[in-house]
């Protein structure tokens, strides 16, 4: 994980039905996430989106 994903670690994902997902946009705030999801709803209606908080890998969470 690069430093600018470090910074804005609230991630939205379009959910895709092959059950595999798509990084859309990283924002540093929840409340900026949600707010973008709620447009994202209005714009694609039949679409699923997540957002998740990416904890990235450490070095501790790194196997070896």
């Amino acid at each position: 994980m690069n430093y600018q994903q470090q910074l804005n670690p609230w991630v939205i994902h379009k959910l895709l039905p092959n059950l595999s997902q798509l990084a859309v946009l990283r924002f540093r705030r929840r409340n900026d996430a949600e707010a973008y999801l709620r447009v994202l709803k209005q714009t694609q209606p039949h679409a699923k989106f997540a957002i998740t908080f990416d904890v990235g890998q450490g070095e501790y969470a790194k196997a070896e």
